[in-house]
Order: C-alpha cells, then sequence, then structure tokens
C-alpha cells in the first residue's frame, strides 16, 4: 500500500488539534456512506473537514490511499480498562455475574496514571482497527475507597489525554453510578470507587469537567443502569444531559436478571421504567437492549431512542441476541455498535455479528443487508456518540478516512464492495486512517503510539500481575 504523503498535514495530533489540518488524497475505491462503491474519489480537507469529495482520475502527486476507502468507524460503546481482562475470563465457566467479580478486581487496581497508561494503548489499538471516535462510559471516578483525587474528574482527564496521545476523537460519557442493585441497595466495598452519593452530586461534578473542554471532546451523560440508578435520581441526569445538549447513555435489559429484578421492584421492565422516568428519547440510546418485550420495543422506535449493540461482548459473556431487525425497521432512532468490554476490538466482526447471530436465531439468511450494517459502524455510531457530522465522505463532514486491504488472504477476491467490508474483512485489514485530516495510521502502523502491542502488554501487565 502506497503510504500517505505526511507533510501534507499539519499541527501536533498528540493535542488533538484538527482545525488546521488539510490534505488532499485520491481513493482507488470509496464507499462514502451512501449508494454503491465508487472507483477513483479525489478527496480534499480543508480545517479538518472535507472540502471536496468527487470522482476524478488521479492528480499527479496527490497520495493514493489503495483498497476500499471507508468513512471513520464510531465505537460507541467502550470500557476502557475492560481490557485488561481479556482471555483472563475464559479459563473458568462462569457468568455475567462471574466475570464482573474479575472486573471489579481490576478496577481497584487503577490509578489515574495506570488509566492513562491502558487507555492510550486501547485507544491506539483501536485507531489501527479504523475507528476514528469512541464512545466511552466511564464510571471509574474516584480513589480507592471511594476518596476524591485532588482534582475530582482526575479519572475522566487521564481518558481524554489518552485519546489525544492516540489521535481518536472522543465522547466522554461520564456516568453516574450510585447503587449495587434495584431498589437504591447501597454499593458495595468494590462499587464505591463509582459513585457520586447523588445524581446532584454528580451533576456538578460533571458540569466542571464540562465546562474544561471544546468541542473536540463531547462530555456527555450515562446513567449506568436501572440497577445502579435509584429512581429519584435519575432526573438529575435527564436534566444535565438536556440542558447541555448532551448525548445520555444508559445499559438496558442486558441480563434476564437485570428484567426479573426491575420487574419485582418496579413492576416495570427496564425500559418501562425509563419511559415513565422520562430518559427515552432522540438524545437517549439504550445500549444492549437484548431482552426486549414487544412494549419495549415499540417504546423504543416510537420515542427515536437509539440504540447500541455489542454483539462480541454479548456472546462473550453468554448475554444472548437482541431483537436488531426490529429496531432497524421503520420508525427508529440511530443504531450503533460497540466493542465494551473489548474482547476484541473489531468494528467488523461487530457489524457482521449482528446479521449472522441472526441467522443462527432464524435460521434465515440476508435478514439485514451489508450497507445497513456498515451505516451502524459509521454514520450510526457517530450520531449515538454527539457527533452527527462525521462517519460519511461528504463535503462538510469531519475528514476520517479508513483504507481496507483488498489483497489480503481474508479480502482476496471480494472485489470493492460493500459486502468485502462487512463480511470478509478484520481489523487485520486496515492499512491507513485519517482522522479530522491528519494521519494517525500509515501501512498499518500507528504513527504517534510506537509498538501498540508492546505498550498493551506492559499496561497490563503493571495493572493486573498477581490478579486472578
Amino acid at each position: 500500500m502506497s503510504r500517505p504523503d505526511h507533510a501534507l498535514v499539519s499541527g501536533d495530533s498528540r493535542h488533538g488539534d484538527y482545525r488546521h489540518s488539510r490534505g488532499e488524497w485520491w481513493c482507488e475505491n470509496a464507499w462514502t456512506g451512501t449508494g454503491p462503491v465508487r472507483p477513483g474519489v479525489l478527496i480534499s480537507v480543508e480545517d479538518g473537514r472535507f472540502a471536496e469529495v468527487r470522482e476524478a482520475p488521479r492528480p499527479s502527486g496527490v497520495p493514493v490511499l489503495r483498497g476500499l476507502v471507508i468513512p471513520g468507524l464510531a465505537n460507541a460503546h467502550s470500557h476502557a480498562f475492560h481490557r485488561l481482562l481479556r482471555s483472563r475470563t475464559q479459563r473458568h465457566r462462569g457468568s455475567f455475574w462471574t466475570w464482573r467479580d474479575l472486573m471489579y478486581r481490576a478496577a481497584h487496581r487503577i490509578t489515574p496514571d495506570g488509566y492513562r497508561e491502558i487507555a492510550t494503548a486501547v485507544f491506539a489499538e483501536m485507531a489501527l482497527a479504523g475507528i476514528t471516535a469512541a464512545g466511552e462510559f466511564h464510571y471509574l471516578h474516584h480513589d480507592r475507597g471511594g476518596a476524591r483525587y485532588i482534582d475530582p474528574n482526575a479519572m475522566g482527564e487521564a481518558l481524554i489525554d489518552a485519546a489525544r496521545t492516540a489521535g481518536i476523537r472522543l465522547t466522554l460519557l461520564d456516568t453516574c453510578y450510585l447503587a449495587s442493585d434495584v431498589g437504591g441497595v447501597p454499593l458495595t466495598e468494590a462499587q464505591v470507587r463509582f459513585g457520586d452519593g447523588s445524581g446532584e452530586a454528580w451533576a456538578a461534578r460533571v458540569d466542571e469537567l464540562h465546562s474544561r473542554h471544546g468541542d473536540e471532546i463531547v462530555v456527555g451523560a450515562a446513567l449506568h443502569s436501572v440497577r445502579a440508578v435509584p429512581v429519584e435520581h435519575a432526573p438529575a441526569i435527564v436534566e444535565w444531559a438536556e440542558a447541555h445538549d448532551a448525548p445520555l447513555h444508559v445499559h438496558v435489559a442486558e441480563q434476564t436478571a437485570e428484567v426479573e429484578r426491575c420487574l419485582a421492584v418496579h413492576g416495570r421492565t427496564p425500559v418501562g421504567l425509563l419511559r415513565e422516568l422520562g430518559v427515552l428519547g432522540p438524545r437517549t440510546t439504550a445500549v444492549h437492549a437484548t431482552h426486549l418485550t414487544a412494549a419495549d420495543i415499540a417504546d423504543l422506535r416510537t420515542s427515536g431512542t437509539g440504540v447500541c449493540f455489542c454483539p462480541t461482548t454479548e456472546r462473550d459473556l453468554g448475554d444472548g441476541i437482541g431483537p436488531a431487525p426490529a429496531l432497524l425497521t421503520a420508525p427508529h432512532g440511530p443504531f450503533g455498535l460497540g466493542s465494551d468490554s473489548h474482547a476484541v476490538i473489531d468494528l467488523f466482526e461487530e457489524a457482521r455479528a449482528v446479521e449472522l447471530d441472526e441467522r443462527l436465531h432464524r435460521r434465515e439468511r440476508g435478514v439485514l443487508d451489508a450497507a445497513t450494517l456498515l451505516g451502524a459502524a459509521t454514520l450510526g455510531g457517530h450520531r449515538i456518540i454527539g457527533r452527527p457530522d462525521a462517519g460519511i465522505l461528504a463535503v462538510g463532514a469531519r475528514a476520517d478516512l479508513v483504507a481496507i486491504d483488498l489483497d489480503s488472504v481474508r479480502t482476496a477476491g471480494g472485489g470493492a464492495t460493500v459486502e468485502t467490508a462487512v463480511f470478509a474483512a478484520t481489523a487485520a485489514d486496515v492499512t491507513d486512517v485519517v482522522v479530522g485530516g491528519r494521519v494517525v495510521v500509515a501501512d498499518r502502523h500507528h504513527t504517534t503510539v510506537p509498538h501498540v502491542g508492546r505498550r498493551l502488554a506492559a499496561a497490563v501487565s503493571s495493572i493486573m500481575e498477581g490478579a486472578a
């Protein structure tokens, strides 16, 4: 693959300044986000946004992006520190709840510096996989024992620094986590790092974080789940999101035990309870949405609530298969994809899993087409993390580009099609990534974070040494 000319871009990607980035590329083949793949597409960038996208012969001297170029991928649901658990939870049969116990032990070990290091490596891994923006569902707020750091947002700032270093765009979904179970059961010792004490205290802390950052960092809101936010505290989070026009995410109906407990305590499903609390709506995204009733599906669709599936995590934990076709039938809100616990970081795998899981469930092929699935990984994901101006190759949109090798052992012979991207390619086939007009990955190498694999190994080892 030809390397893009780094002289065409300017500025310091470590600090996430995309305002002055510019460049020009000729794409051998490009899928703009709508319509068919187009051959020979010339793209120019000014101030980090597309200034021109048109079919044209390659001008002399313009660098080439070979293979198939698509818009940047959006990882709409991430827990960066869960990357520490990859492979470690496969040694015994277990369940979601035993997996959660090890996750708590990992969380107990993390300091702000350690968080910054593991997140930098994870976000760099995402960039290598073609992910140009991530929605980080962040609830690891405080020190061990629940004590506040001198800067109460030290952990959030560590994530923001990590994303800047790795060169991806971040939506920090600051998460309210106040209880250990439905009905306001107090936090356990393992969970006290997550809690702010009340919805109002959460909002005060997040207000201060929000005031520090401009539009390159979107500070959004999240209710962890109906288990973790008692009903009397939910309004403070909803009101904060409304006041700041911010995205609002919530884990919904991930396990049957959650649904059963919510029915026992509130007489409502999690979706039904969120509807009554005024949580649902176009600003909101229901993450997982695995175990839904027909009424739940109707509530999500008619309210315009977005949905985010994380199939590799949902199957890794044995959670189940969510009703994707019903949630992608009009009317519906935006639909995105996430890698969640990072069992793998591969949005192509997440996209095809939506369809392949449905095939197993229905014993029927071709339920969702490739363009719909890739649209969820690009434009849909960007919409639900509060970035509707990305995920598409169009004039005025954020200038994010991902080149896919069409000559690898996985993709060879498939041609420059959306089907090749979704049903054949993997993250390993991403060769070059441009974020806001700046080259972040060139010839499968990260331009600002060298030796990502080694950095991941060192970060995991330093935090998990001696853990089960």
